[in-house]
């Protein structure tokens, strides 16, 4: 066989590719079918109690406290708010916003205790809020994070969804903040690999084994997170959310996944620098720190994002149309986020540099794992 006929085989590739992920990879490129369903009616006031873990968020807090006690529901709503060791003001800051608003006896702080061994700071924090508002007895257990700003009827749309699809655990990947280029290039995509991994189809379904949640927004019965064993069964976990998920279906609980424009994230990511940091923080822990999976990953991403860019410069025309195919339908597929996030369609054909950039932040992650300072968030090194 020519060197000509193997480039023209190799040009078949990502067109299979991109054929497999839009037609059989559980549609998850459709926002319309991410979105929960609006309610028909008003969900029953069921009681629920929020646990948001915080460390060092004095410049957000206030307002992702003050979106919770504005919300549009009629049970019965608690916040327990975890102050981890911050050294800004946190706690104070979200006192400020309770008392702002008359509403001092909504919200509970408790200082978290020193970190024992084996758990990440951030589950210890939710451990302590957990046990805490488990005393209320609620119906729900919204955990949340410190920099999600929620709309007024956000809480209403996910019992609602909890309580029409009996869902045990509903989360919804919330809007990411995009004010800065870095975020407008780099964000949109994150969301586009997300449930490109976690098709929300296939998370619903109890054919398949695939789970997932979105740390920022996720909805729990009380007997489904006893069930799955307690945050204690993910006390060392870095990617907590998916990991919870995961034991919520394994022990016969149903999950929800969605996205939302209802709750956002307030967090600045700034730069390429601080989202690449975001990226490796979690990467290499997401390929369970094994090497073949690390080089599957990055021939996977070059196959898919750079191959049909590559056979665009090759001269040889059937090549060419592989490529030209390839790229239609990764634009295609990537579209409905971009409008999403009200993004100009033609970022689309950004795709495959940014693929790129997630590459190296990949290979990053593996580095800094290697070399024992993995996983650093607000001073801790949680993956070694």
């Amino acid at each position: 066989m020519s060197n000509q006929a193997i480039l023209v085989a190799v040009s078949v590739l990502p067109v299979v590719i991109w054929l497999y992920l839009l037609l059989r990879r559980g549609l998850f490129w459709s926002v319309r079918r991410s979105l929960p369903p609006a309610p028909v009616n008003r969900p029953t006031a069921a009681a629920v109690a929020v646990v948001i873990p915080a460390r060092n968020e004095a410049d957000v807090i206030g307002r992702a406290i003050t979106s919770l006690l504005r919300q549009d529901y009629d049970g019965n709503l608690h916040i327990v708010l975890v102050d981890d060791a911050s050294s800004d003001g946190t706690a104070e800051t979200a006192k400020q916003a309770a008392s702002g608003l008359g509403r001092d006896a909504t919200l509970t702080i408790l200082c978290s205790k020193p970190l024992p061994d084996g758990w990440t700071g951030k589950m210890w924090a939710v451990s302590q809020g957990v046990e805490l508002a488990l005393e209320r007895q609620p119906d729900f257990l919204l955990l949340t994070d410190a920099d999600i700003e929620h709309m007024p009827g956000n809480l209403r749309q996910l019992i609602s969804w909890a309580e029409s699809r009996n869902l045990d655990l509903a989360s919804l990947m919330v809007k990411l903040r995009t004010a800065t280029f870095a975020e407008r290039i780099l964000i949109p995509a994150f969301v586009f690999f997300f449930f490109m991994l976690y098709p929300p189809a296939w998370v619903a379904s109890g054919k398949r084994k695939t789970a997932a949640a979105a740390g920022g927004c996720m909805l729990i019965r009380p007997a489904a997170l006893q069930g799955a064993g307690g945050i204690a069964a993910i006390c060392g976990e870095i990617i907590d959310d998916c990991a919870l998920a995961r034991r919520v279906k394994r022990t016969g609980g149903r999950v929800g996944l969605g996205l939302t424009s209802d709750a956002s994230s307030i967090r600045s990511y700034g730069g390429f620098r601080q989202i690449e940091n975001m990226i490796s923080r979690t990467a290499f822990n997401q390929l369970r720190h094994a090497t073949a999976l690390l080089l599957a990953t990055a021939l996977g991403l070059l196959f898919t994002y750079v191959l049909p860019v590559a056979l665009l410069r090759l001269g040889i025309p059937a090549a060419m149309i592989c490529g030209a195919l390839a790229l239609g339908m990764m634009a295609g597929a990537y579209v409905p986020l971009l409008r999403f996030y009200r993004r100009n369609p033609l970022w689309a054909v950004s795709l495959p540099l940014v693929a790129v950039f997630y590459l190296y932040a990949t290979l990053h992650s593996a580095a800094n794992y290697w070399r024992g300072r993995g996983g650093e968030w607000k001073g801790r090194a949680q993956d070694i």
